[in-house]
C-alpha cells in the first residue's frame, strides 16, 4: 500500500505543479491542436501568457492572470500556453523567457509583446488599451477581426508567395547551390493529404522566413510535373518532405504536419547551422544600442586592464566568452565586452566595481533588469550563471535606475600587449647640486 500511496501522491504533486489553470478558471488552456482555431481564426482580441511550470515568476503571476481573465470575461479572451510542454508554439512566436505575454489583435500573425505591469489591474488596463486600438483601426477601415491580409484570405495564416515553387529547371540552383537550409515538400495536386498540408505549409513558410531572416526556406515541388528531380530523390508517396543542407545528403522529415511542428523543426535547423553570435567590444553607444535592443538578453563582460593581463590573458577571457556564445547561440543573445575603467558609468550602473575583474552581467534592456555573475569567470561558472537565468531563476536588480548609462566612445583594442606611458626625461647635467642645496632647509 505504501509504494502505491507514494506513487499516487507523486502523480498528484506533479499534476499540481503543471496545472496552473483549471477548466473552472476563465483562462483558456491553449495547445498546438486548438491554438489556430481558438486564437488565429478568432475575431476576438486575445491576451496569451506563455509560461513554464518550473518558473517562479510564472507561479507568482497565476492569481493576477486568473483575476484579470475573470474581469475581462466576455470582453477580451485570456489564454495560457505551457511553453515548456508545447515548445513548438513558444518557438513559433519567438518566446525565449517566462512568463511572456503576447497580444493577438488586428494582425494575429504578428502579435504584440505586452510591456505593462504584472498586476491584475495593469493587465486589464493593457488589454482595454489594446482593445481600443483595435476598434479604432476597424473604424478607420483597417484590418478585419480575423487579422488576415489580402494574401491570407484562405485562412492559412501565411502568404503563398513565401513557399518557393521549385522545378526541374531551378531546383539545383535554388536549393543545392544555395547557402540556406531548405525544407522541400514533394506533392501531387490530387493528393488529399497534400491539400490538408497546404495551409500549414504556407503558414509555416511565412513564419520561418521571418524568424530565420530567410536562412531556412520552405519550397514545394509538383512531383507529377517535375518528375526528374522527384525521381532523383526516390519520391514514391505524397506528401514527402525532405531537408536539404549544402554539401550533405538530404534527410527525410519525420516530424508532425502542423505549422507548429514544421516551424519548430525549422528553428532547430536554423540554430544548428547558425554561426555563434559576434562578440563585440563596446566602442560607442551605437554598439550597445544595436546589440542589446535586438536581443532579449545582453551579456556584458568587463575585463581587466590590458596592463594587468597582456594580450594572452585577455584573449583567454575572450575565448571563454566566445565558447559560451556558441553554446547559447539558440538564444540569440547579444555579447559585449569592455576594458575595466573604459565605461565607468556602465560599471557603476551594474555595481560591478565591488566584485573585481573580470566581471560579467546579463541585462534585459526591455525590462531594465540585470543579474551579476557571482561565480568564477570560466566556462563552468558562466554556464551555471546563464543556465539559471534561462530558466527564470537567479537574483536580478533594476539596471541603472531604469535608464541606460552614458557610453563613452573609445578606440578599439589593437590586439597587442599594453604599453606603459613614456616618462619624460630631464637633463640634470647643468644643475649645480652644491649651489642649489641649502643645508639650513633640513
Amino acid at each position: 500500500m505504501r509504494p502505491l500511496l507514494l506513487g499516487v501522491l507523486g502523480c498528484s504533486l506533479l499534476l499540481s505543479v503543471r496545472a496552473f489553470y483549471s477548466p473552472d478558471d476563465d483562462v483558456v488552456e491553449l495547445t498546438p491542436s486548438n491554438f489556430n482555431k481558438e486564437v488565429i481564426q478568432s475575431d476576438a482580441l486575445w491576451l496569451v501568457e506563455f509560461y513554464a511550470p518550473w518558473c517562479g515568476h510564472c507561479r507568482n503571476l497565476v492569481p493576477d492572470w486568473k483575476k484579470a481573465a475573470a474581469a475581462l470575461k466576455g470582453i477580451v479572451k485570456v489564454g495560457a500556453v505551457d511553453a515548456d510542454q508545447h515548445k513548438s508554439l513558444g518557438g513559433q512566436y519567438g518566446v525565449r523567457g517566462f512568463p511572456t505575454i503576447k497580444i493577438f489583435g488586428a494582425n494575429k500573425n504578428k502579435p504584440e509583446e505586452y510591456q505593462g505591469g504584472r498586476s491584475s489591474q495593469a493587465i486589464v488596463d493593457g488589454a482595454l488599451s489594446a482593445l481600443r486600438s483595435l476598434v479604432k483601426e476597424r473604424l478607420s477601415g483597417g484590418s478585419s477581426g480575423s487579422g488576415y491580409n489580402k494574401q491570407q484570405q484562405s485562412g492559412s495564416g501565411g502568404s503563398k508567395k513565401d513557399v518557393v515553387e521549385l522545378t526541374d529547371d531551378n531546383f539545383d540552383q535554388m536549393v543545392l547551390e544555395s547557402g540556406e537550409v531548405w525544407m522541400v515538400e514533394f506533392f501531387a495536386p490530387w493528393c488529399g493529404h497534400c491539400k490538408n498540408l497546404e495551409p500549414e505549409w504556407t503558414a509555416a513558410a511565412t513564419a520561418v522566413k521571418e524568424q530565420t531572416k530567410g536562412k531556412v526556406r520552405l519550397g514545394a515541388v509538383d512531383a507529377t510535373v517535375h518528375q526528374v528531380v522527384s525521381s532523383r530523390y526516390g519520391i514514391r508517396g505524397f506528401p514527402t518532405i525532405k531537408i536539404f543542407r549544402k554539401g550533405e545528403e538530404p534527410e527525410d522529415y519525420q516530424g508532425g504536419r502542423t505549422r507548429a511542428d514544421i516551424i519548430e523543426r525549422a528553428l532547430d535547423l536554423f540554430s544548428d547551422n547558425a554561426p555563434a553570435p559576434e562578440l563585440l567590444e563596446i566602442l560607442n553607444e551605437e554598439v550597445v544600442k544595436k546589440t542589446c535592443e535586438d536581443s532579449q538578453l545582453c551579456v556584458i563582460a568587463v575585463l581587466p586592464h590590458i596592463l594587468d593581463t597582456g594580450a594572452t590573458g585577455r584573449n583567454g577571457y575572450l575565448e571563454v566568452m566566445m565558447k559560451m556564445a556558441d553554446k547559447y547561440k539558440k538564444k540569440m543573445w547579444g555579447w559585449l565586452w569592455a576594458e575595466a575603467g573604459a565605461q565607468l558609468e556602465l560599471e557603476a550602473s551594474l555595481g560591478i566595481g565591488g566584485f573585481g575583474y573580470p566581471a560579467m552581467a546579463a541585462i534585459n534592456t526591455r525590462k531594465m533588469k540585470y543579474a551579476l555573475l557571482k561565480g568564477s569567470f570560466s566556462e563552468t561558472g558562466i554556464h551555471d550563471f546563464l543556465r539559471e537565468l534561462s530558466v527564470g531563476r537567479g537574483s536580478t536588480a533594476t539596471f541603472g535606475g531604469g535608464a541606460m548609462p552614458n557610453i563613452q566612445s573609445v578606440d578599439a583594442w589593437d590586439g597587442k600587449d599594453g604599453q606603459l606611458p613614456e616618462e619624460e626625461e630631464y637633463d640634470l647635467s647643468d644643475v649645480d647640486m652644491d649651489e642649489d642645496f641649502d643645508k639650513d632647509e633640513l
